[in-house]
């Protein structure tokens, strides 16, 4: 049964300051989306990519993907308002293939995280296959405080971590967890929350990357540029 990941690029620029999708801006070389779907095109685990993108990114992530994802590129569908809906999305086009049995793990990945390597896709997709989900994670800096309306306490942190993607289900239990939440109307923050709340599968936090940032400000695209190097470094 085959490994699909959802690659979610349906976001817009402004909160980069930009005037288009973040992820067609240039991360060092090329797009942040091409360096995402080269790292899914590279990754032995994974068998075929789901583009999730606005339907006016349309032609523009089609002409990029046909160039870097030629092989593994199942289609594009078009996102929601809000990221649960853009993954909500991108599972319903392979509801009928995960019924069928034909989908064994889906993998679910930012393309605003561009320096993901193919290793950590194929960590949480083999960890998805043992135990049912993973989600790659960071440790939380100390100090953290939390600051409710009539008293800050410090929290203590050991226990907690930052939550990256991809992120990596057993197809079913996935599948099975969104359309609960569509029943109840709820949305989680990202695909682990979703399924934590919808299902009782055991979810396994793997070893996160430093590299793998986020690009959500202008910053953080500095911050992935300076992180991928020069062309010549790669």
């Amino acid at each position: 049964m085959a490994v699909t990941a959802i690659l979610l690029a349906g976001g817009s620029g402004t909160r980069t300051g930009a005037d288009r999708n973040k992820v067609l801006l240039p991360a060092g070389d090329r797009p942040l989306l091409q360096w995402s779907l080269e790292t899914l095109e590279a990754c032995d685990e994974v068998d075929e990519v789901l583009l999730v993108i606005r339907e006016e990114d349309r032609s523009d992530a089609e002409a990029l993907a046909a160039t870097c994802a030629p092989s593994k590129l199942r289609g594009l569908v078009p996102g929601g308002a809000s990221r649960h809906a853009s993954e909500a999305a991108g599972i319903r086009a392979l509801a009928s293939d995960i019924r069928a049995g034909r989908i064994a793990v889906v993998a679910v990945h930012d393309a605003a995280r561009p320096l993901a390597s193919a290793a950590l896709t194929a960590t949480t997709v083999a960890t998805a296959r043992a135990v049912g989900g993973a989600v790659p994670a960071l440790p939380l800096p100390a100090p953290v405080v939390r600051a409710d309306d009539d008293r800050t306490r410090a929290v203590e942190v050991g226990a907690l971590r930052r939550v990256q993607t991809p992120q990596a289900f057993r197809a079913d239990a996935l599948l099975a967890a969104y359309e609960a939440a569509d029943a109840e109307g709820t949305q989680g923050a990202d695909t682990a929350e979703t399924v934590l709340r919808h299902s009782q599968l055991t979810v396994r936090a793997v070893p996160g990357e430093e590299r793998n940032r986020k690009v959500t400000f202008a910053e953080d695209l500095d911050a992935v540029v300076r992180a991928a190097g020069p062309p010549a470094s790669r």
